[in-house]
């Protein structure tokens, strides 16, 4: 498993992966020293969150291979289809898995997604349109539905 550390305007972002794919990518709150050589396995995925960043890419095309339950996996795949900008509520992602009462099973899988923001599990909010639980911290959460956001919000001072 290889491993690196990159900077990026939320925090430092811990990458893991190998030849099957990129199994885990997390905010760290802590300060980590960045990785100053980059394995080639995960080269690409920072190539592309450096241009998520940067507002020049909306979708990652990557070898994912996160670990978790069969149900875990059917939920962070229907993250997956949460495009860009946009947000759904837990109660419409579960509506979508099939199951309308599984809404707090949904919103624990919702939590356990191993893949910060290449799985966009800040996409999903609360029914009433609240910035509901987020494993990053809520201001994470904001700022990354405001990055996405088609309506920038102009500053008035």
């Amino acid at each position: 498993m290889e491993t690196a550390f990159i900077n990026t305007p939320l925090g430092v972002a811990k990458l893991q992966g190998d030849e099957n794919g990129i199994n885990s990518i997390s905010i760290l709150d802590g300060d980590e020293k960045l990785s100053d050589i980059l394995p080639e396995v995960l080269e690409d995925a920072v190539y592309q969150l450096r241009e998520y960043f940067e507002g020049r890419r909306t979708q990652f095309s990557l070898l994912l291979n996160p670990q978790g339950t069969d149900f875990q996996k059917r939920v962070w795949q229907a993250l997956e289809q949460i495009p860009y900008g946009k947000t759904t509520s837990y109660m419409e992602l579960s509506k979508t898995l099939g199951d309308p009462k599984a809404i707090r099973a949904v919103a624990s899988a919702n939590g356990k997604n191993p893949l910060w923001i290449v799985i966009p599990c800040h996409r999903v909010i609360g029914s009433d349109g609240s910035l509901t639980g987020y494993a990053g911290g809520i201001h994470r959460k904001k700022w990354l539905l405001e990055h996405e956001s088609p309506v920038k919000q102009q500053s008035l001072f």
